[in-house]
């Protein structure tokens, strides 16, 4: 059966008009397709509730506004209804929904983009600007989809939105490569190859799935659950809107009087901003974190012996706001110090080491800690970090003082458990670590910022039986509010299935992160949120020699881009012996679930005095090439070839699925 072609629109076709009727029809028509489309390419930065109304609302504005507006199609090639890569029928071809499309991918893509003067710790412009429809006293969320749902939204926030909207069209709407290039071109993207090049390394190995956990409910936002919002935050906000209109009354008053000559003072000056307030504080009850499904920093009690001090609390909260001159505020990557539109959670408000500190939590989003010297003249510190999808492990707990080499953390109320131990010495057990009836621990070793690195101490803490969460996991400090999560992924097993990421407590973990941790220095003050040790090839030496490790230490921050740090582990008298780095990687999808494919190489020399080069790639690849200077190959995941030591040579590998894999730098 032959298979049909649409017909292809000439170039004077694409400056015809698009009628106000035609327009409403193919929204009508394709309004969940293209609401969905929005709501992928739109930022997750936004939330889930404004990025539902913000895709409803760039979709809404699309149509004309005159029955005679003209508005450019989307010239794109003649294509099939079916695309290979997506495996199902593409979005229709004609020219009104081709238009729509446009106009949706062009508002989308405005809310990442700023202006050269724009301040960048800002959203972008069409961020904050106030469009239809408006939802109030409701929250809006897509169903909740499962752990591979998640896996692949935080994937897309990793990425631009030029990727994530190649990404879509590709996958929802089954459109070729040639025609995501020629849609993005006309929609205002810098570098449309570009963007399609990385979207298509998202959802590898396998795009089928991908294409099914995008058309799910988790991305679909027609298809939404509510909840109310804050109730006691709507109180206040209506208690201070009377208050409000009183005062305005009141001053309306006053101004005729002092028209009069009546000269009183008119008062309102010292009303309070109802975020500002600290009665208005959320607090969390002490046993809740035991009986929810949302295990986070919303779940975590209000502590601390001057929780209930107001001044101190007000003071914080002021100081949030407009800190003063003698107020140092620092901020991780990716973080904004802009006030609090809500009514933030206290999570902690206590003295520390000589300090007042209180520590809030901000919508989901970032935790904020006050400190101020308890005598001295000092000023006080205002810190800032981003916790946006904390869960067991990444919010399990928070730095609340630093002083000298030592920090002290304030735990999770899940935490039944707290020992330290020191990853350069594997063999050595943890040891227990007092923590206080308001879950301060006891002063501990930090690592080494800089120098040497003779020992790098973790907290390895256990979870409660409570939450049916019972395991043990490392967090280490690396100079942010929230320490960061250990993982492991050992090394793939014959014809076994790829490993998943496991907590870095058995012996097989401690032994690679002893060989590794030094290198966790290079993350410090980078917002960290977990770091992955996956063991992806083990290679035989040449000349006799013994068995190397390769592994891929990955970064992911809170922000969504990560780091990747390719490791060498050569045979060594020391278990500590510090692993070769042979390639460092910043903002990749590499060695993620959406980067499951990896080539690196390096410069060996052998006992006997020869170098070679090695090389080795990930459990899919099947064969490996040098080219250059040297040439060689060999079939399977590992190579070693002899080569001068200064050689240059260009390794690729073969995937058994096909396609070609170049090493990283």
């Amino acid at each position: 059966m032959p298979i049909h072609q649409p017909q292809q629109r000439s170039a004077a076709a694409s400056s015809e008009p698009l009628g106000v009727q035609q327009a409403e029809a193919a929204l009508v028509e394709h309004y969940p397709r293209l609401v969905r489309l929005a709501y992928v390419v739109l930022p997750p930065s936004l939330g889930r509730h404004r990025r539902v109304l913000a895709a409803h609302g760039a979709v809404q504005r699309a149509l004309p506004v005159t029955r005679t507006a003209p508005a450019r199609m989307a010239q794109v090639p003649a294509q099939s209804r079916r695309s290979p890569e997506a495996g199902q029928a593409e979005a229709p071809a004609n020219a009104p929904y081709a238009s729509m499309r446009l106009r949706v991918l062009r508002t989308a893509l405005a809310y990442e983009r700023r202006p050269r003067w724009w301040p960048g710790r800002l959203p972008a412009p069409a961020a904050l600007r106030p469009t239809l429809p408006v939802v109030w006293g409701l929250r809006l969320f897509p169903r909740a989809g499962g752990v591979d749902e998640l896996a692949l939204d935080r994937a897309l926030s990793e990425v631009p939105g030029a990727v994530r909207a190649a990404f879509a069209l590709q996958l929802l709407d089954g459109l070729p490569e040639t025609a995501v290039r020629a849609l993005l071109a006309e929609a205002g993207v810098d570098d449309p190859a570009g963007a399609v090049r990385r979207a298509a390394r998202l959802g590898r190995p396998d795009r089928a799935t991908a294409q099914v956990l995008l058309r799910s409910g988790e991305f679909d936002p027609c298809t939404v659950q509510t909840r109310p919002s804050d109730l006691l935050r709507r109180r206040h906000r209506v208690r201070a809107a009377a208050l409000a209109a009183a005062l305005c009354v009141v001053a309306g008053t006053l101004a005729v009087a002092a028209g009069n000559d009546v000269r009183n003072e008119a008062p309102g000056a010292g009303v309070t901003v109802p975020a500002l307030d600290p009665a208005a504080l959320l607090r969390t009850a002490a046993e809740q974190w035991a009986d929810t499904s949302r295990i986070d920093f919303t779940a975590w009690p209000v502590r601390g012996d001057r929780r209930g001090d107001g001044e101190l609390l007000g003071r914080a909260l002021r100081a949030w706001s407009e800190p003063p001159g003698n107020v140092q505020v620092s901020t991780t990557p990716g973080t904004v110090d802009v006030p609090p539109a809500q009514p933030p959670r206290l999570l902690f408000a206590g003295e520390v080491d000589g300090a007042a500190v209180v520590l809030f939590h901000d919508g989901g989003v970032r935790i904020v800690r006050y400190a101020e010297p308890l005598a001295g003249g000092g000023g006080a510190a205002l810190d800032f970090a981003r916790t946006d999808d904390a869960d067991v492990t990444t919010g399990a707990a928070v730095v609340v003082s630093r002083t000298g080499e030592k920090a002290r953390f304030l735990l999770a109320p899940w935490i039944s458990e707290t020992t330290t131990r020191d990853l350069l010495a594997p063999d050595t057990p943890g040891r227990p670590l007092e923590v206080g009836p308001d879950g301060i621990t006891a002063p501990v070793e930090r690592p080494a910022a800089g120098g040497g690195c003779d020992a790098w101490p973790v907290l390895q803490l256990r979870s409660s039986e409570r939450i049916v969460e019972n395991h043990a996991f490392l967090v280490t400090d690396l100079g942010d509010l929230a320490p960061a999560h250990l993982t492991y992924t050992p090394k793939p097993g014959r014809g076994a299935p790829a490993r998943q990421p496991r907590e870095a407590t058995g012996p097989e973990a401690l032994l690679a992160w002893a060989r590794t941790a030094c290198s966790l220095r290079a993350l410090s003050g980078s917002g960290v949120r977990a770091v992955n040790n996956w063991a992806f090839a083990e290679q035989r030496l040449p000349e006799g020699g013994a068995s190397a490790e390769w592994l891929c230490t990955r970064a992911d921050t809170w922000r969504g881009p990560g780091r990747v740090l390719v490791q060498f582990l050569q045979p060594a008298a020391s278990p500590t012996a510090p692993a070769a780095v042979v390639a460092d990687r910043n903002d990749t999808a590499l060695c993620s679930r959406f980067g499951q494919h990896i080539l690196a190489g390096t410069h060996w020399k052998a006992a006997s005095g020869r170098w070679y080069v090695l090389a080795a790639g990930s459990r899919a690849v099947n064969r490996i090439e040098a080219t250059g200077q040297v040439r060689g190959a060999a079939g399977g995941p590992t190579l070693a070839v002899r080569a001068p030591r200064d050689a240059s040579v260009e390794l690729t590998a073969r995937l058994r699925e096909g396609g070609t894999l170049a090493a990283v730098r």
